[in-house]
């Protein structure tokens, strides 16, 4: 029995004239994150696309989960090629469903006919192949209002599917539709969660780490690039780069007052990052933060932190509790290696009581007489590159 998968495309659906090109990135997209799995056909038609195995070896578990993970699909389904004849749609439905029925106490059958060419209607459709069905298991009972399995029947203009499974995709839009950022990655819980947000709604990501060693390890390094390669699951690859921010840090600690440390810190982050942004063809910087999680994240002192940058920030976290934020990073595959215990440039030299109301005319002055601009060139000529593969 031949199968194919069947993917929904929710919302790209409703775009205009540019729909077809949506589509075009969603297909390049899907055939990117299968292609080490065997050869495949990828075709779009009736707002469906379809994947069609061009082997027998290949295992469709393992495609159905690099799709799951596919940024721009809503729903998928595995299903049965058959002709469009009613007897062969008979003939191999009660082998096909064998598993899934056998375990159910109840089910129904829909129909989809979208070729008014067959000789059935929709309702017609589903009280023959129910009728089939309850003869090859006897066990059964219809229920149309809650049904543990629902059995689809689709009979579009070039074939027939039966399908059983219908699976949720991650949803938003197609990778590489919403633009160039940058994300601002340290290592902890948010900025991977900010990461992956992002890059649902069509952001394609590149990622900017701060690293003052020997403050900060080789391991979290390790841990940062470890978190980008399992977001690049769900974003495609991630171009990496490293920043040493050791003399900037141990600046800021020797010549800046202390409860400013944190935001001085974030402006020049944010400036340095604007910088290797700007080289990158992004056109916005990504951060972690959520309102009032943090001294530094505080109205004040992130309208004192934007000042440092001319470019547009997204703060897709900005109204999330942070319990919300560890079920996204929990259902995503990072929590566990978030909260691995190395230390992150955003935890050196913590100042014990920061300034949560900023004014930035003082902050501008202590970094004046601190002389911390004239750090940046030499910080951005050493940045290191690596690039991060799903």
């Amino acid at each position: 029995m031949k199968e194919i998968i069947l993917i929904k495309v929710g919302e790209i659906a409703l775009k205009g004239l540019n729909r077809r090109n949506f589509e075009d990135v969603l297909i390049k997209n899907i055939k990117h994150r299968i292609h080490d799995l065997g050869k495949f056909s990828v075709t779009v038609a009736q707002s469906t696309i379809y994947i069609e195995p061009l082997s027998d070896d290949i295992d469709l578990d393992d495609v159905c989960e690099r799709v799951s993970q596919v940024f721009g699909i809503v729903a998928f389904s595995r299903a049965l090629v058959c002709e469009k004849d009613m007897d062969d749609l008979l003939t191999k439905a009660p082998e096909y469903l064998y598993d899934e029925l056998m375990g159910a106490k109840t089910f129904k059958v829909e129909s989809k006919r979208s070729d008014k060419k067959f000789p059935l209607k929709s309702p017609e459709i589903s009280a023959t192949m129910g009728g089939k069905l309850l003869e090859h298991f006897p066990h059964l009972k219809v229920d149309v209002k809650n049904p543990e399995i629902t059995v689809t029947v689709e009979v579009r203009d070039f074939g027939a599917y039966i399908r059983c499974k219908t699976l949720r995709g991650q949803g938003g839009i197609p990778v590489g539709t919403g633009g160039n950022a940058a994300i601002l990655i340290s290592g902890g819980i948010d900025s991977p969660v900010a990461a992956y947000m992002m890059s649902k709604r069509g952001i394609r990501l590149t990622a900017i780490h701060f690293a003052s060693p020997p403050y900060t390890s080789d391991r979290a390094h390790l841990k940062v690039e470890k978190l980008l390669k399992l977001v690049s699951r769900y974003s495609g690859s991630i171009n990496m780069y490293t920043v040493p921010f050791t003399k900037i840090q141990e600046a800021i600690r020797d010549k800046c007052p202390q409860e400013l440390f944190t935001i001085i810190m974030r402006r020049l982050m944010m400036h340095i990052s604007e910088i290797v942004a700007k080289q990158n063809d992004c056109t916005a910087l990504i951060t972690g933060e959520s309102l009032g999680q943090v001294a530094s994240q505080t109205i004040h002192a992130m309208a004192c932190t934007d000042e440092a940058t001319s470019m547009l920030v997204f703060r897709p976290l900005i109204g999330m509790d942070k319990e919300e934020i560890i079920q996204i990073s929990r259902r995503i595959g990072t929590f566990e290696t978030s909260i691995e215990p190395y230390e992150d440039c955003c935890t050196v030299f913590t100042p014990k009581h920061p300034r949560t109301r900023p004014v930035l005319k003082f902050v501008k002055l202590a970094e004046d007489e601190a002389e911390l601009y004239s750090l940046v060139k030499d910080a951005v000529n050493n940045v290191k590159f690596t690039i991060i593969n799903p």
